[in-house]
């Protein structure tokens, strides 16, 4: 059966004429800010003090937009005897996010926590060489980083914290035990049996 001249025209005002009577659902930015999710990929903040130069974002981006220069430094023996030690420092730490396509791949590999997600979003240039956020910019968003989800109640407790509270709880323990007044005296201890039968 052929279609009716004009059907495909009377769907598609059919279509406008529903959407005209919905209530819009545009959100008025920039005056009202979004209320974004709170996993948003927005920009990564850098948390400078535990970053140790592994360099295993900057070799595990697949845009290779991370760029990171340091240089290394002698720490003296801290006994006689003791040999010099060496440890990198972070001169440069730089995101290109012209070229950055928000994979998460750098945050994952990182071993020292370093990296975080930042819902900061309002980062636009009118120049894409300005795109690229040196550490100082990356370090001011780490303060924009949400605090991480709340345990789940009903979770067994992390292995570390186990640990770190029955130490702490052995501690508080010795301390509250009552000491005993004077010196122990250093007697002859006494044998038991079958001790001191040559």
């Amino acid at each position: 059966m052929a279609p009716i001249p004009g059907s495909g025209l009377a769907k598609g005002l059919a279509v406008t004429l529903r959407t005209m009577t919905k209530k819009t659902v545009t959100e008025q930015y920039p005056d009202v800010q979004p209320d974004l999710p709170p996993r948003t990929r927005g920009v990564i903040g850098l948390f400078e003090e535990n970053c140790t130069v592994c360099m295993l974002c900057a070799r595990e981006c697949p845009d290779w937009c991370i760029y990171i220069d340091s240089h290394k430094e002698t720490i003296p023996a801290a006994t006689t005897g003791g040999r010099e030690r060496s440890r990198n420092v972070l001169d440069r730490f730089a995101i290109d996010f012209s070229l950055c396509m928000y994979c998460g791949i750098c945050i994952e590999v990182c071993p020292f926590d370093a990296l975080f997600w930042s819902p900061e979003f309002e980062y636009a240039e009118t120049d894409i060489r300005e795109l690229t956020h040196e550490r100082d910019k990356l370090r001011e968003w780490m303060w924009t980083v949400p605090p991480p989800p709340a345990l789940d109640a009903a979770a067994e407790e992390p292995k570390e914290i186990a640990a770190a509270r029955k130490t702490a709880e052995k501690l508080a323990a010795a301390r509250s035990e009552p000491r005993e007044s004077g010196p122990r005296e250093s007697g002859p201890r006494e044998s038991g049996p079958g001790e001191g039968d040559a």
